[in-house]
């Protein structure tokens, strides 16, 4: 395994796998093969209504949780509530989260980091992130919030690298966690011919290819799956190394193309979405 740094000196895994689209059940299911198979990071949010069943594939996984770095979202509307993140931790049998994040820039996204930085001064909150946050108010929560963030959660893939983001991050140490790391399953960035190339060449599949290329970016990736065969594919990556002449081949690529546009009035909507049960 290869590690990231975040800018307070704590260290996480590069890989894991997130349970986006899961219900508690195959969450289960999923988090207990990945920790079997390996994994150690493990990423969930309020919205996916399954934080209960990460909670239980954690435990039956019988992996130490001091050994796993978990990974959680509060959603908007339980920004300004006061027993939020202690609801969090109850929802997955824990009694820390390695990394919040809060999950979109909504209107009272202040309220929410104010309520995690008072969770990370008493240590229930190892790091705190912003997930899908605009470049101005990324820069705001540098500049005037007390505990500066750690990791940003955006889309991310070799079509949208994020480039001129990472730019930015690495003057402040902040790292980059990419959703979508394989650009939404998209068939036409997967089989690109470099891809495929080095795909025979490595004796890998163009996905892991790719998902090696997010790694030797510096980005921490968290694809998600139920099958516990590609739970362990995605995370064969780590017995091979990308050439620069290599990773310049696949910077070419670039197309500027991300596969999903949140509007400002769509934003705002999240802030009034209540959350179904999480059982």
């Amino acid at each position: 395994m290869e590690y990231f740094t975040l800018n307070n000196g704590i260290k996480m895994p590069m890989a894991g796998i997130g349970v986006f689209m899961m219900s508690p059940a195959e969450a289960e299911n999923a988090v207990e093969s990945a920790l079997k198979s390996g994994v150690r990071l493990i990423d969930t949010a309020n919205g996916y209504m399954n934080e209960s069943g990460t909670g239980r594939g954690i435990k039956k996984s019988g992996v130490a949780r001091e050994d796993i770095f978990l990974v959680t979202k509060l959603w908007p509307t339980v920004y300004e509530k006061e027993t939020a993140i202690e609801e969090t931790l109850k929802r997955l049998d824990t009694d820390y989260i390695d990394l919040l994040f809060l999950h979109q820039p909504t209107d009272n996204w202040r309220e929410g980091y104010r309520n995690i930085e008072k969770a990370y001064k008493e240590g229930k909150v190892k790091a705190i992130g912003l997930s899908n946050f605009p470049e101005e108010l990324l820069q705001e929560a540098i500049d005037t919030m007390e505990i500066k963030p750690h990791m940003v959660q955006v889309e991310a893939h070799p079509y949208f690298p994020q480039t001129e983001l990472k730019q930015k991050l690495a003057e402040t140490g902040m790292g980059l966690m990419a959703w979508y790391p394989l650009g939404h399953g998209d068939k036409n960035l997967i089989n690109e011919s470099v891809f495929t190339e080095l795909a025979k060449k490595y004796g890998k599949s163009n996905a892991q290819i790719i998902l090696r290329w997010h790694v030797q970016s510096g980005n921490v990736i968290f694809p998600g799956s139920k099958n516990p065969d590609h739970i362990r594919d995605n995370f064969d990556i780590f017995d091979f190394r990308l050439t620069e002449e290599e990773m310049e081949e696949i910077a070419k690529i670039n197309k500027n193309i991300r596969y999903y546009n949140g509007t400002p009035e769509m934003l705002q909507q999240y802030a009034k979405m209540e959350l179904g049960p999480d059982l």
